[in-house]
């Protein structure tokens, strides 16, 4: 079967174009999939505004970063105001899921929820 995979200008797959047979089999067999249990959680209608999404794409910021940035502080003004230190925030910023209470602290500071700030 002959795929074409097209990409972003960074070379990243973003669609894949198959056979319009494929693509019938594919929808054909819809009637076989199994549902998969979904159970909902407060988080689902959490959005994140887009001025925050702007700055993580402009300045290829992290999540908690673009926060920081948006509410105008700099990685020591926020560490004097929650008493650590710069480098801890910027560790902060770093990681994947800051830890909950970490979330929680500077959820306060940003006005936003603490599930705003999980990517």
């Amino acid at each position: 079967m002959a795929v074409q995979i097209i990409r972003n200008d960074k070379g990243e797959p973003q669609y894949a174009v198959v056979p319009y047979s494929e693509y019938e089999k594919l929808i054909n067999a819809r009637n076989e999939w199994e549902d998969v249990p979904y159970t909902a959680s407060k988080s689902d209608d959490v959005t994140v505004p887009n001025a925050i999404v702007k700055i993580m794409i402009d300045q290829e910021v992290s999540l908690l970063a673009a926060w920081r940035i948006y509410r105008d502080l700099s990685q020591y003004d926020v560490a004097e105001k929650l008493g650590t230190t710069q480098s801890t925030v910027s560790q902060w910023e770093a990681s994947d899921r800051p830890q909950k209470r970490t979330r929680e602290k500077l959820a306060a500071l940003y006005d936003c929820s603490p599930e705003q700030l999980i990517p």
